[in-house]
């Protein structure tokens, strides 16, 4: 795989796109009892804010949780340095907490970062000289860090994998070492510091670059690339069985792509955008695994074609911003509702 083929993200950008998620979600009926113009009892609609620029090193290729009441950002790269720095964002009072580097992972990117409801777990990545996979348990509440275990169990090195979060354990699944791409994966119980691993029987196809969500009962994993083959295939990952089902393939699967998105409505799996070796994508996705169907997304009015964009469901609709055509970055997006 190409490590170049990204662009450059601007990080103030993506943490705009949090905020303005976090608009999205916060707009009921009412807003809490806030004024219908936005002040203190509720968000207005439909606008941006400038945050603080108290603000970690510029970066990109990090990531970022939210706990609930901060978001906190961590590792990354900039062009020239790798970080395992961070920070905590506190939209209420518009401020940053450095995180320490105490007890930290070794700087990385590519790697991922999934909440657990009291920590923060990275896993993985590149350093700039290796692939990783170590990782580490950030605890805001006491700004410290405790490692993850390397023991029996524990996945191969890699970047460009995926990671969700089940209520009880972290999955990790797929990515790249820089000669090969795997379909293999682990899970990560905190509570025991221990990583159990996963079939691979009915597995998926090795791949990076794919997509991963949770249902609240399975992991489903599609697209991605692999030795220059973009997929539009996937699997059904069930951990209570620790058995694998294919997604289907047939009328209304969107074609293969990799760096696209990937966002769990409650009911449905949306994918959208990407890249297929070829041309970049503006078309996507609906996958129901209950029924096993796919339905298109329509075209009409959405944003222009792109990879390496993000993506977030607000409980009523996917909001899509930022990525690259290569030609150029964006700073528009789009939101979807299925």
């Amino acid at each position: 795989m190409n490590q170049t083929a990204g662009r450059k993200w601007d990080f103030f950008v993506l943490i705009a796109l949090f905020l303005m998620a976090l608009t999205a979600c916060g707009g009921g009926e009412g807003g809490g009892g806030g004024d219908e113009g936005g002040g203190k009892g509720g968000p207005a609609h439909d606008i941006w804010r400038t945050i603080s620029t108290d603000v970690p090193s510029a970066r990109r290729w990090h990531t970022a949780v939210w706990t609930g009441s901060q978001m906190i950002v961590w590792g990354g790269y900039d062009g020239v340095n790798y970080f395992n720095t961070g920070g905590r964002y506190d939209p209420s009072t518009d401020t940053w907490t450095s995180t320490s580097t105490a007890g930290a992972p070794s700087a990385r990117y590519w790697h991922t970062a999934v909440w657990s409801g009291s920590q923060m777990i990275v896993w993985g990545g590149y350093d700039g000289a290796d692939f990783c996979n170590t990782g580490g348990r950030y605890d805001p509440s006491t700004d410290t860090w405790q490692p993850t275990s390397t023991a029996m169990g524990v996945p191969s090195a890699r970047r460009s994998h995926t990671a969700v979060w089940t209520g009880g354990q972290m999955i990790v699944w797929g990515g790249y070492d820089g000669v090969s791409c795997f379909n293999t994966g682990g899970r990560y119980e905190p509570s025991i510091d221990a990583w159990i691993s996963i079939s691979t029987a009915g597995a998926p196809a090795a791949r990076a670059a794919h997509t991963a969500v949770w249902t609240g009962s399975q992991m489903v994993v599609w697209g991605g690339v692999d030795a220059g083959s973009r997929l539009n295939t996937g699997g059904r990952y069930d951990p209570s069985t620790d058995s694998w089902q294919p997604t289907s393939t047939a009328m209304g699967v969107p074609s293969g792509r990799y760096m696209h998105t990937a966002v769990w409505t409650g009911s449905e799996m949306i994918v959208w955008g990407g890249f297929d070796w070829s041309v970049r994508l503006n078309t996507g996705g609906r996958y129901d695994p209950s029924a096993g169907t796919w339905s298109s997304t329509s075209t009409a009015g959405a944003p222009a074609a792109r990879q390496e964009h993000t993506a977030v469901w607000t409980g009523s609709e996917m909001v899509v911003w930022g990525g690259t055509d290569i030609a150029r970055s964006f700073n528009t997006g789009g939101r979807y509702t299925p």
